[in-house]
């Protein structure tokens, strides 16, 4: 029990760095949009959509990416996600012209928005209501929001000591070492969360049969089958005619 305690506990800091990385690529390329510009020969007007490209394939096929998790399953789906989510990290710090990384970019947000939706659908799977779930939906929260303001910190880090490819090249390794171990974390805790639904459902199933309602309705169909098989119809209610008074008497009060 401890070990299933502590391997779910090791599957949302999994997540956790997920969605971190996929906030985070929101953010940070807006320090570097200027030494982008001069390497590329990016124009003013397009310069916008290294950042555009991204949100708007992030937030646009959200939806998609929630019902490919229904329709697939969901650490499916997260794999393929992380497997975008690398090559388009890879296509865009080779990018050689406007183009190029805008794709890329925009590869990035269809990977992310396979990522989000399956990677929360897992996090509610796998903890239970209550206490344990809110502090994971805390974590999810809080990560986040941390990715959010952290992107522009570490854009200007990595665009300054190292290069602004290196602000996409950071993907990569994170991408592949959640692909390691997802088959690992994520496959036994589906698995733990499988056999609790079935204990739920079996347990819920038997509290349905001992409701007194239940028990009438299974006394109910009984006697009718005894019926059925006895070849007796069913007794009618027995309805007394109404009395009229006579045409000459007259109405009592």
């Amino acid at each position: 029990m401890a070990a299933s305690q502590d391997r779910r506990w090791l599957a949302l800091a999994l997540i956790s760095a997920v969605q971190f990385m996929v906030v985070l690529d929101i953010a940070i390329v807006n320090v570097a949009l200027p030494s982008i510009k001069v390497d590329l020969g990016f124009s003013q007007e397009n310069l916008q959509w290294v950042i555009s490209a991204y949100a708007l394939a992030f937030g646009g096929f959200l939806l998609l990416g929630g019902r490919a998790a229904d329709l697939l399953g969901r650490r499916r789906v997260f794999v393929a996600g992380l497997v975008l989510f690398a090559a388009g990290s890879i296509v865009a710090g080779f990018a050689w012209s406007e183009a190029s990384l805008i794709g890329a970019r925009s590869l990035q947000g269809l990977g992310a928005a396979v990522i989000s939706p399956a990677a929360l659908s897992m996090l509610m799977t796998t903890f239970r209501e209550g206490r344990e779930r809110n502090i994971a939906l805390g974590v999810w929260g809080a990560v986040g929001m941390f990715g959010a303001a952290a992107g522009v910190l570490l854009g200007g880090i990595f665009t300054d000591l190292l290069s602004w490819e290196w602000i996409f090249y950071i993907n990569v390794p994170v991408a592949m070492a959640a692909l390691a171990l997802t088959p690992v974390l994520l496959a036994r805790v589906a698995t733990h969360v499988a056999r609790d639904s079935t204990c739920s459902a079996r347990c819920w199933s038997r509290r349905v049969s001992r409701h007194p309602s239940s028990r009438s309705r299974r006394r109910t169909t009984s006697a009718g089958r005894r019926r059925r098989q006895s070849g007796s119809s069913p007794r009618q209610p027995r309805f007394s005619a109404p009395s009229w008074p006579s045409s000459g008497g007259e109405r009592t009060r």
